[in-house]
């Protein structure tokens, strides 16, 4: 590769970001009431063919697109027959699919479909690429400054006679969290490096307990596609990732985390609309005021909604788990507040670990 391809193939992924996040699921029309009526996402869009059916559902600039399988021939069919419901495409968005592909391909990425050229309904460029376990990256090719679209094919729906719910106030994607193989972490790391430009910007070991799990975090070169990289320690005793792996019958994406500028307001809105969250452990609070001196929000209101805190050298975050309504608890999500924050709370890890092992223990608070 001369030195011009190599700058071309690198400018192809210096624009990545999230366009949308596919999820197979088994019952659509089950799954689609659930993140309206709890997370009070808004029906965007509907696409389909003989072979599934499909809902483009947006809150802030977070499109989720459900898709079930109408015949064995459609892969989430195959899929949540192995994984049940879950994240199946991270579809990202950038301004040269074909060179993105390109870029990926050689360094290593899986080619699952040719770029393509699409007239009609989310007319533009796609193609796609393997990213890990079964989960793809569509590569998603827009007009410049197109806001967030649907995929190709999709219609989008008549605006509700309902004004959309806008009280919780999520925003975007800040990161997905994956669970790998054992000895999976160091190769995807530098599968991302390699195929999409990404750096690897944060690493620990963490123990909790008499188990323990190695984290590294790879980001685009933009900062807006952020993947948590996780793989268990079998030199520990088998924890969480083990049990996760196991369930999904391979790695997949553990959690989605949803940014929002208030989230203790974040939180009480959507525990209102029936989201379950964490518990966490009394001491922690009990040590945080003199851990951080906080500032928008008091030790009080984090007590009570059970949000964790944290700050590094850019300011303070603030986050908390669902609890799993996964039939076989694996994928939940994520709530978190960046005040100038730029990493993922080192400090808390433990804890919100610690939190997910009560959680799996039925030790919930019910709000």
């Amino acid at each position: 590769m001369t030195v011009s391809d190599t700058t071309a193939a690198t400018a192809a992924v210096s624009d990545l970001s999230i366009d949308y996040v596919e999820m197979y699921v088994d019952d659509l029309e089950a799954a689609a009431f659930g993140w309206v009526d709890k997370y009070a996402f808004a029906v965007v869009g509907t696409g389909g063919s003989a072979e599934h059916r499909s809902i483009a559902l947006r809150h802030g600039t977070i499109t989720l697109v459900l898709t079930t399988a109408t015949s064995d021939r459609h892969p989430a069919s195959v899929y949540v027959a192995a994984h049940g419901d879950g994240v199946a495409d991270i579809a990202l968005r950038t301004a040269d699919v074909a060179g993105a592909f390109d870029r990926a391909v050689a360094g290593g990425a899986r080619a699952v479909r040719r770029p393509t050229r699409h007239e009609g309904p989310g007319a533009g460029v796609t193609a796609a690429v393997g990213g890990f376990g079964d989960v793809v990256h569509t590569l998603v090719q827009r007009e410049p400054g197109e806001a967030p679209g649907l995929p190709v094919g999709f219609v989008a729906t008549l605006p509700s006679r309902r004004p959309v719910p806008t009280e919780v106030g999520l925003l975007e994607l800040d990161h997905v969290a994956v669970c790998l193989n054992n000895g999976d972490l160091a190769g995807t790391v530098e599968l991302y490096q390699r195929a999409f430009g990404f750096r690897d910007i944060f690493e620990e070991h963490i123990v909790v307990g008499a188990q323990a799990m190695d984290s590294k975090v790879v980001q685009s070169p933009t900062g807006r596609v952020t993947l948590t990289l996780i793989e268990p320690d079998t030199t520990a005793a088998p924890g969480q990732i083990d049990d996760f792996l196991k369930s999904h019958h391979g790695p997949g994406v553990q959690h989605l985390a949803f940014s929002c500028d208030d989230a203790v307001h974040a939180v009480r809105t959507l525990t209102g609309r029936g989201v379950e969250f964490l518990s966490s452990p009394a001491a922690y609070y009990d040590m945080l005021g003199k851990r951080i001196a906080l500032s928008d929000h008091s030790l009080e209101d984090l007590r009570s909604t059970n949000l964790l805190a944290d700050q590094d050298h850019g300011g303070q975050l603030f986050q908390i788990f669902t609890a799993s309504a996964h039939p076989r608890r694996t994928i939940f999500y994520e709530v978190i507040e960046r005040q100038g924050a730029e990493t993922f709370g080192s400090s808390n890890i433990k804890a919100l670990y610690e939190a997910v092992e009560m959680e799996k223990k039925g030790q919930r608070v019910l709000r």
